[in-house]
């Protein structure tokens, strides 16, 4: 028969990666967390001592006998927890097999594995936090740089909450009002209701601009921007790449069509994470292999959110450096002029008639001029906003898709009003934002989202 899941069984799973290592720890988290624990800790009783204590014992399998691990017990009561609930954490030696035996134990003695997501969750489903700082959870964890980080830690102290709630709370004052003046009709006072529904609709229609204008950002930080870095054969490509990552990660000679494929890599530029993809050489090749890494580089150019167009400044502008101009005016793109230590055929001048994306001049050589790089791509993607560390950020689709549809549902209270509709029609639409932006925090949201959400997370979180 199927184990019946709820949510006031106690819960354990492993909570640190699975390997080896210093120490792992073992999460349980519920009612009987004390009591399943007790059961095979010994050195102290941990249902009688102080909360946020930490204690000294061994693992005790109680059949058997046998000792399992040296470890620490740190016991939390709830309501001050992370799930609000009793919690021990067990931290014992790292490793793969005693940390498992560990965790089979508790689950042999009352406790049930943890679903994925499953401490999060019920720190959601208690009151702990919303769901904008249950998204900021995970993105803490897979912050790539300090600034993905920042951004993270603001969500999960409430920021974009606050800012939620309060529009929330304007609509939710007019609708208020609204209600009164249906409950007494008598005073006949639909014109001044109607234009303050309207009022308050383009006002709060505003602030959610505000924050949409903050997801290019957010996206941008939270996954990270795919940049493909475009050239003919030996135009400096893989040396650019190696100079990003600081290390050799891609071959560098004076031999033209050394990269035959593609290869990426992450690197933080400005604190912006950037999947840096160095790609063959595109030009017309009659070399099978070559032909294949070409095909992929075009792939790549067609997917990146940016472009590092590298041209030889050294070299008279080729047919094949004019096709590419051509092949990637649409993308987002730098122009690279590089080697211009070798001296200069390529100008700046010469460039800008082509086209008005930024153009940078360095030598990767010589390391010249690659603050300049950095400083553009920054500029290009945020404009300054990013350096505001406390600014507010939408950081995923959920929340931009929501905010937008609580907009639409404004924007119909605008128009209902401007063609005298029925102000109990028009109230429907402010209710309908004001559940919109509800489903952000999760107040209103259905429970199929918040599964498939907290689903999303890895086991022990």
């Amino acid at each position: 028969m199927a184990q019946v899941l709820t949510q006031f069984d106690t819960i354990a799973a492993i909570s640190t990666p699975i390997g080896e290592g210093g120490i792992s720890i073992v999460r349980l988290s519920g009612e009987e967390a004390l009591k399943i624990a007790n059961k095979v800790f010994k050195g102290a009783n941990l249902q009688t001592v102080p909360t946020h204590t930490i204690h000294y014992g061994h693992i005790i399998n109680p059949e058997s006998k046998e000792t399992i691990d040296e470890v620490m017990a740190t016991v939390m009561l709830g309501p001050k927890t992370f799930t609000r609930e009793n919690t021990v954490e067990i931290s014992c030696h790292g490793g793969m097999v005693v940390t498992n035996e560990i965790l089979q134990l508790l689950l042999a003695n009352g406790a049930r594995m943890a679903e994925p997501g499953e401490f999060t969750r019920r720190a959601f489903m208690n009151g702990r936090i919303d769901l904008t700082q249950a998204e900021s959870v995970m993105d803490m964890v897979r912050a790539k740089t300090d600034r993905a980080r920042s951004v993270a830690m603001n969500q999960l102290e409430g920021g974009l909450l606050d800012q939620i709630k309060d529009l929330r709370q304007e609509l939710l004052n007019t609708m208020a009002q609204e209600e009164v003046n249906i409950d007494y009709p008598e005073y006949d006072m639909d014109d001044m209701t109607g234009q303050e529904m309207k009022k308050k609709a383009i006002s709060v229609s505003k602030k959610i601009d505000h924050l949409l204008e903050t997801a290019k950002e957010g996206k941008i930080i939270r996954s990270g921007l795919a940049t493909a870095i475009v050239g003919r054969p030996n135009v400096g490509k893989s040396s650019l790449l190696n100079y990003l990552t600081q290390d050799e990660k891609a071959i560098v000679t004076d031999v033209a069509g050394t990269t035959r494929d593609t290869l990426e890599e992450y690197v933080s530029v400005k604190g912006i994470p950037l999947k840096l993809i160095d790609t063959a050489g595109i030009h017309q090749t009659e070399d099978k292999v070559e032909k294949i890494g070409v095909e992929r580089s075009k792939k790549a150019v067609d997917e990146a959110d940016l472009v590092l167009l590298l041209l030889d400044a050294s070299r008279d502008l080729s047919e094949e450096d004019k096709s590419l101009l051509e092949f990637t005016k649409h993308k987002k793109r730098i122009i690279v002029l590089n080697k211009n230590d070798l001296g200069t055929k390529i100008s700046r001048e010469m460039i800008e008639n082509l086209t008005s994306d930024p153009i940078i001049e360095i030598s990767v050589l010589q390391k010249a001029n690659m603050d300049l790089l950095e400083n553009s791509i920054e500029k290009l993607f945020f404009n300054g906003i990013e350096n505001k560390s406390n600014e507010v950020m939408v950081t995923n689709q959920r929340q931009s898709s929501l905010l937008t549809k609580a907009k639409q549902s404004l924007q119909e209270v605008i128009n209902g009003v401007d063609n005298d509709m029925p102000l109990d029609l028009v109230q429907i639409d402010l209710t309908n934002a004001w559940d919109s932006l509800g489903e952000i925090t999760g107040e209103s949201a259905p429970d199929e989202l918040i599964t498939e959400l907290f689903s999303q997370f890895c086991l022990g979180k």
